[in-house]
């Protein structure tokens, strides 16, 4: 009897999202410590008898089993780990953005285990903390961080000098940013040198700060995502949070 080399046994993971497969089964997009993103088909997961029934939810984490050699694999078994508060209305829609970012920017099959890592805290963060943003801006910097993506926030491309709080500066898309003259930036991207240092830090107490990292972040996020609107930026738009 041959053995599947593809297998995977109880892998950390989160479930991104789901959607009816035939009658009875479903697809699961989901996040995996060791193997990135994957698709898995859970078969039998909405029979009232199933094991699965009620485990593939979002934001619990679970150890995850499966086996396929094709795009989509099957899923064998599902664990709940525990030790993740549940979500709860704003919390609950920055967690679903959370997701559809990784779903839009990931590619499947590409593993990122510092991400992994940093969605989990993303999740138990978002779960206690009152002030949201200060999360938000982290996730989206380290995602494109390790897409490839990277924001320079410490420099003056142009330059080479560093940064100067009081200063002015356009953030070039692709490049980064460079001290203004003019007052004139494409996409309105102008920022003050302490946003940026700010930013290298994480620290968002600052007002400005937040205002100017959340244009900053709109903008770079739609460039890499392209002309397709992020369902859940709109439902956090009535929060003011992106």
């Amino acid at each position: 009897m041959s053995v599947d080399k593809q297998r995977q046994e109880a892998q950390p993971a989160f479930v991104l999202h789901s959607y009816p497969y035939l009658e009875t089964s479903l697809i699961v997009e989901v996040f995996t410590q060791n193997s990135g993103r994957i698709a898995v088909v859970a078969k039998g997961a909405k029979r009232p008898t199933s094991a699965l029934r009620g485990l593939l939810r979002a934001f619990q984490p679970l150890l995850l089993s499966w086996g396929g050699k094709s795009e989509l694999r099957t899923l064998h078994k599902a664990e709940w780990q525990g030790g993740q508060l549940p979500l709860q209305g704003t919390a609950l829609i920055c967690g679903f953005y959370l997701n559809e970012l990784l779903i839009r920017l990931l590619h499947r099959n590409d593993p990122h285990e510092r991400l992994f890592a940093c969605y989990q805290e993303a999740l138990s963060d978002l779960s206690t903390a009152s002030d949201y943003i200060p999360i938000l801006r982290r996730f989206e910097q380290r995602l494109l961080q390790e897409i490839g993506y990277a924001l320079t926030l410490d420099r003056d491309v142009s330059s080479g000098k560093p940064i100067k709080p009081n200063q002015t500066y356009c953030y070039e898309i692709e490049r980064g940013p460079v001290a203004s003259s003019n007052g004139s930036c494409p996409f309105n991207l102008q920022l003050s040198g302490k946003t940026l240092l700010d930013m290298s830090q994480g620290d968002y107490s600052a007002p400005l700060t937040r205002l100017q990292s959340r244009i900053l972040m709109r903008h770079l996020l739609s460039h890499y995502l392209g002309d397709k609107p992020l369902h859940t930026r709109q439902l956090l738009k009535e929060f003011q949070q992106l």
